[in-house]
């Protein structure tokens, strides 16, 4: 037995590498789970399997910056890991404020422990973590932080949690003030990883209204407590107090917040609109990341028949409207918006894994590095898109993933959440 023998081999596929400076046409080898070569031609005698892959995309696995994975924990809010991750064709996904402090010892047994796909997180700053998708309002005051419990949590299980998540939105600042967003702020600066701010109404305002609260002040309070390598996440929210003020320009601050070494992160799903888009981008807000930004109350999971609704009052989520769209969609919409494909793949490979600290293993076609690779469909023609204020778009390019490579073994790309391509 020739133990140099490959075990795989993708072929004829176009290799984009952004950390390696790869684009173009390029064989892929694996052995043992693992990226062995990636060259111009490798022999396809050399390999046990030979998957041919021309007219389609070699990137690396796909990084999923803004998931939410914390299935039954969180509620129907937490949708199935794997149907998100390597059923989507995406390698990695990262949950964001789903496990706390309390409820992280239970995220790593039955989800990051049970997964095929590559889970992590950014811890919580909140006791309860994401219960229900953020519901109850009233869990998250600062009476529900414990920075000191917190801050342990995330310094002892560095190997899943890479960041910190934040809220800093109007209906928590009528009820609180910034007060918790300055514990967010202190937990993340103790524990040394990057703070992730969640922009854009969520809770709505209390019965006594904003409280002398204005949601065009929010982004010029918060952004002064961030570090350079913190994260401003949903740039393109419909939703009053993000990146755009009442007048639709971009908030001054966020300029300078971005020369100083902030990143911006898309957090699609609820949160993205074209028309906020296209103001923002010309301003200079360009994203680092790109998160689909799935849950329970935004994505169409189906479900068997004559099984119960899993909650009990969707009629009051503030981002009750299901649809059916993914990480490589969320691509798509960046490519309708004008920013070039070979600047897109970076968002969703190298740029995540550095701002994960992970460079050194994912992100990358590096020899070595583990085989989390995504194929995807580069279709051309005429397609439909558009996002949750209603407004479509008319693109001649459309991204699906056809299968993945998670340490070399394949899943293909079959997660009933995906959606269908409309033609134009």
């Amino acid at each position: 037995m020739d133990n140099n023998r490959y075990d795989l081999l993708l072929r004829g596929g176009r290799v984009i590498c952004p950390a390696s400076g790869i684009d173009g046409i390029r064989d892929v080898a694996v052995r043992d789970g693992h990226i062995a070569a990636v060259q111009e031609a490798i022999l396809p005698s050399s390999a046990a399997e030979v998957v041919d892959v021309s007219g389609k995309l070699v990137l690396p696995g796909l990084i999923d910056t803004h998931a939410h994975v914390y299935q039954y924990v969180t509620g129907r809010f937490g949708l199935n890991p794997d149907m998100v991750g390597v059923r989507s064709g995406v390698t990695t996904v990262v949950d964001q404020g789903g496990p706390s402090c309390m409820t992280l010892p239970g995220f790593r047994h039955h989800i990051a422990e049970q997964s095929d796909t590559r889970v992590l997180a950014f811890l919580s700053a909140y006791l309860v973590g994401g219960l229900e998708g953020h519901f109850y309002p009233n869990l998250y005051s600062p009476d529900g932080v414990d920075i000191d419990a917190t801050v342990k949590a995330a310094v002892e299980n560095r190997d899943l949690v890479r960041g910190i998540k934040g809220h800093a939105e109007i209906g928590g600042f009528a009820r609180w003030g910034i007060k918790v967003m300055e514990m967010a702020a202190e937990i993340s600066r103790r524990a040394d990883l990057p703070l992730y701010v969640h922009f854009g109404q969520l809770w709505g305002l209390p019965e006594s209204g904003a409280n002398g609260e204005d949601a065009n002040t929010i982004m010029e309070r918060v952004i002064p407590l961030l570090r350079p390598g913190d994260v401003l996440a949903h740039p393109f929210t419909r939703h009053p107090g993000g990146f755009i003020n009442e007048e639709g320009e971009v908030h001054p601050v966020i300029k300078a917040a971005l020369d100083a070494g902030l990143k911006v992160d898309v957090g699609h799903g609820s949160h993205f609109s074209y028309r906020v888009a296209r103001a923002a981008i010309p301003a200079g807000v360009v994203p680092y990341t790109l998160g689909a930004d799935m849950h329970g109350y935004n994505t169409e999971v189906p479900r068997p028949a004559g099984t119960p609704d899993e909650h009990h009052d969707d009629e009051n989520h503030p981002f009750l409207g299901q649809a059916r769209f993914s990480l490589t969609q969320a691509m798509s919409s960046m490519m309708a918006l004008g920013i070039p494909f070979e600047e897109v793949v970076p968002m969703v490979s190298s740029h995540p894994a550095k701002m994960l600290g992970l460079s050194d293993r994912i992100g990358a076609l590096t020899p070595g590095f583990e085989a989390d690779v995504s194929v995807l469909h580069d279709d051309r023609g005429r397609f439909l898109l558009r996002d949750n204020e209603d407004t479509r778009v008319v693109v001649d390019r459309l991204l699906r993933p056809a299968f993945c490579l998670r340490a070399g073994r394949r899943f293909d790309a079959d997660s009933p959440i995906l959606p269908q391509a409309i033609a134009a």
